[in-house]
């Protein structure tokens, strides 16, 4: 736990700094890889539970940004078995994480990518092409199927099922200090984007093709209410909601000459037996 605010008063001091100043402060170095280290670790998030809603580590993005200043720019490059060579570009301070069986974490061959900084727990499954970056945090059980993204500081929880080519957006840009959340045993489908600090709750449901953002309200059709972003939270799916790819009528006579509507998620139910049974994970695949 001292070490744990000991970072957290360094990384806030840090921020302040500019590129230039933080590369003439011998210390940074050295403080910036511990920090690191306990996010590969999962030991710091960006953001964690607490009680029955979440808190934002808002330092964190703080210290990952304090890395982006930190670092060069350094070339890598990778043997492509008798077809050349591919080269990457980026900074010295972020380079791909390295894991070994110890981990117990299974990162299917075929070019997917882990950042370091990240935390992905031991059982998690990622299916290729699939990428999670820095300030990730991944728990146990989850999947990330193919062409699927983990964005920067996003908080995924455990047994956890991302889709093919599912977004979940990241926090670093555009700003933003809540990072989107997905709870426990939340199936999200294909296509899928979730962004802006979205928080999906417990054992939801994301129907394939939903898109849930800042600017888009769901509608609740099983309690007849709409949920929002406001200025005092961020747009939350509530636990066990289904939720679906909809379309909602525009106002306006141009609209309604036209027969125009605009997309829309619906909380069509609420989690059943028949929808556990559909969703059901496959635990031999873990």
């Amino acid at each position: 736990m001292e070490q744990y605010h000991q970072i957290k008063e360094q990384i806030i001091a840090f921020s302040l700094l500019s590129a230039d100043q933080l590369k003439a402060d011998a210390q940074v170095k050295s403080v910036f890889a511990e920090f690191k280290t306990l996010l590969n670790e999962g030991k710091i998030r960006a953001a964690e539970p607490s009680g029955d809603g979440w808190t934002v580590n808002q330092w964190v993005k703080q210290g990952i940004l304090v890395g982006m200043k930190l670092g060069v720019l350094i070339e890598s490059h990778v043997d492509l078995a008798g077809l050349g060579s591919a080269s990457f570009i980026d900074k010295d301070t972020y380079p791909l994480r390295e894991f070994t069986a110890a981990d117990g974490v299974r990162i299917v061959p075929g070019g997917s990518s882990v950042r370091d900084g990240a935390y992905l727990a031991p059982s998690v499954v990622m299916m290729p092409p699939a990428y999670v970056n820095v300030g990730g945090y991944v728990d146990e059980g989850s999947m990330i199927d193919s062409h699927a993204l983990v964005g920067s500081c996003a908080q995924i929880g455990k047994k956890v099922h991302l889709s093919a080519a599912v977004q979940i957006g990241g926090v670093l840009e555009p700003v933003g200090a809540m990072p989107v959340i997905i709870e426990d045993e939340v199936m999200v489908g294909g296509n899928c984007g979730i962004y802006e600090g979205t928080i999906v709750k417990k054992r939801a449901v994301i129907g394939t093709g939903v898109i849930l953002n800042g600017s888009t309200p769901v509608y609740d059709l099983v309690n007849g209410t709409v949920l929002r972003k406001s200025a005092a939270g961020p747009l939350v799916i509530p636990e066990g909601a289904v939720v679906v790819a909809g379309s909602r009528q525009v106002k306006g006579e141009f609209a309604a000459e036209h027969g125009l509507s605009i997309y829309t998620p619906l909380i069509v139910k609420y989690r059943d037996e028949r929808t556990d049974s559909a969703t059901a994970l496959e635990s031999a695949l873990r």
